[in-house]
């Protein structure tokens, strides 16, 4: 019978309910609850929960802070991403080899990759001021001051999710076609003419398209911070995760940290698809 063949389907549906539906409907139910660390249960509280999160400066302080980590990094990761790409895209010396260099920091666990991180810009004896005075100049506050700690946390996602960008964009300059460049070429169109004239228009929805997933993996930037600067200083990198985390798992204002989660979903959710 027809109805058969949609049997099949089901154990798809099923897996979908349980890791995406329910969670969500479950997480909508316990923002209106007062459930937290000394009144734990779904006890109805209606929008008090979000009422509060109007009126919470810190959680759209640390969804602005996130925004502009995550636009500056995805941008930065695009450029080098893109030049790299272009540059093994190439007939160079040992193509091979730069390929796989190029994804290795891709390939290190988070958590340790920012713990080496922490000590390399540790102020006193972390590598990175070393080599700032090999050039003359004085020791940098790397993780001690605003700006020095933002600038740190987003050199450490670039340096770390580069390769991703450089993947996509590289996949989508192989599959080019090669009539546009020959054409190009009998035109006598320079490099940098073909580029802006013939790669970047034909790389557009490739572009579009990886900047898009390294946004949506951006906007939930939590590791980093958490091992790197613990949100400091003062709040001066703490994002929006980190700041539900502190919330719902550090006080257990499990109520309130799930009407900021939601909060925080639907504005991801529509700042990605206006």
């Amino acid at each position: 019978m027809s109805y058969q063949k949609h049997i099949f389907l089901l154990p798809a549906l099923l897996v979908l309910v349980a890791i995406i539906i329910f969670p969500i409907l479950f997480t909508i139910r316990v923002s209106f609850s007062s459930w937290d660390v000394m009144q734990p249960g779904l006890d109805f509280i209606g929008g008090k929960n979000y009422a509060r999160m109007w009126a919470d400066g810190r959680f759209w302080e640390a969804l602005g802070r996130l925004s502009l980590m995550a636009v500056g990094s995805v941008l930065l990761q695009y450029v080098i991403g893109f030049g790299l790409a272009l540059l093994v895209w190439r007939d160079i010396v040992l193509r091979r080899f730069f390929r796989v260099l190029f994804l290795v920091p891709m390939m290190t666990t988070p958590v340790i990759m920012s713990v080496i991180w922490r000590t390399v810009f540790h102020e006193s004896l972390g590598p990175a001021n070393d080599i700032v005075q090999l050039f003359g100049f004085n020791p940098l506050p790397w993780l001690s001051t605003a700006a020095m700690a933002t600038i740190s946390v987003i050199t450490v996602e670039v340096w770390q999710w580069t390769p991703f960008m450089f993947l996509l964009l590289l996949a989508g300059l192989v599959s080019l076609p090669r009539e546009p460049y020959l054409a190009a070429a009998i035109d006598g169109a320079g490099p940098i003419r073909i580029f802006f004239q013939v790669t970047f228009p034909m790389m557009a929805p490739i572009s579009i398209g990886a900047i898009i997933i390294r946004l949506v993996e951006a906007s939930k930037l939590m590791e980093t911070v958490y091992v790197m600067t613990s949100g400091g200083p003062g709040t001066a990198t703490e994002t929006s995760s980190y700041y539900i985390y502190i919330r719902g798992l550090r006080e257990f204002q499990i109520g309130y940290a799930a009407s900021l989660s939601l909060t925080y979903l639907v504005v991801m959710i529509i700042s990605l698809t206006v």
